[in-house]
């Protein structure tokens, strides 16, 4: 049995990487929230590097290779964070930032390019982009800008690992999640299900989008299961007396209410 290597980042250098320690975060009391991430890349080098790196770091990461299927995954909804790059079969990047900017959805875009023109910069983070990383980059950078997009769901409280929806409350950290004083005691599914829900409050959300965040896009679940699972959170958020705080959106999905 052969031993695990010790884990290194790399900076990119076109086709070479040079390998560098991965420092630990051990005893830092440094513990990022866990985040949906897609990763629109044609490089099939760069974008299995960069999944690696995202997934060991406690992402859940979905590739595109291509403008269009990348569009179309973006638009679903389901995201934290898009890393996209510029250039890409059919729509480029910038183009992707201004689709998803126009369908008002919350993902945060980080663009990468090796375009470093001040000009480009700018026609970058004018197509929507939230952050622009120029080519080569270290793993490094790209997890700290990534840490940083993550700050939009910070709460009023400032606490990044928190979030808050009237009186549910979940920390990502400790993974607790209790309504005013009352714990509640949720299966994985019915986590990720709420945590979706507690992402998007007051906003209205189709199966597909559910199925997609808490699934990741499992063929053999179908769309029925959203509604079971719906079924069996409702039940454990009105243990306590409270009010549903689901709300059916007739031929839509679901809503938190807020």
């Amino acid at each position: 049995m052969t031993s695990r290597p010790v884990p290194t980042k790399s900076i990119l250098r076109g086709a070479a990487t040079l390998p560098l320690p991965l420092p630990s975060e051990e005893g830092s009391g440094i513990i990022n929230p866990a985040m949906r991430i897609l990763l629109i890349e044609d490089d099939t080098r760069l974008s299995r590097l960069e999944k690696q790196v995202l997934e060991e770091e406690g992402h859940t990461v979905d590739t595109a290779a291509d403008g269009d299927t990348g569009l179309e995954l973006a638009l679903r909804g389901t995201y934290d964070v898009a890393v996209i790059d510029w250039m890409l079969p059919g729509r480029d990047g910038p183009a992707i930032c201004r689709a998803v900017r126009g369908a008002h959805l919350p993902t945060a875009l980080l663009l990468l390019t090796a375009r470093t023109q001040v000009e480009d910069r700018v026609a970058g983070l004018d197509s929507g982009a939230d952050d622009y990383l120029s080519k080569p980059f270290s793993f490094d950078e790209l997890l700290a800008r990534i840490r940083a997009l993550s700050r939009r769901f910070l709460t009023p409280t400032g606490d990044s690992f928190e979030l808050r929806a009237g009186d549910l409350v979940m920390d990502l950290r400790a993974h607790t999640a209790r309504r005013a004083d009352s714990p509640l005691d949720l299966s994985a599914t019915e986590w990720k299900l709420l945590e979706y829900l507690m992402r998007h409050p007051g906003q209205s959300l189709t199966r597909e989008q559910i199925l997609d965040y808490v699934w990741s896009f499992d063929c053999d679940v179908q769309p029925t299961m959203v509604d079971v699972y719906i079924s069996y959170l409702r039940a454990k958020l009105r243990r306590a007396g409270f009010p549903d705080a689901v709300e059916t959106v007739r031929s839509v999905g679901y809503r938190l209410r807020v």
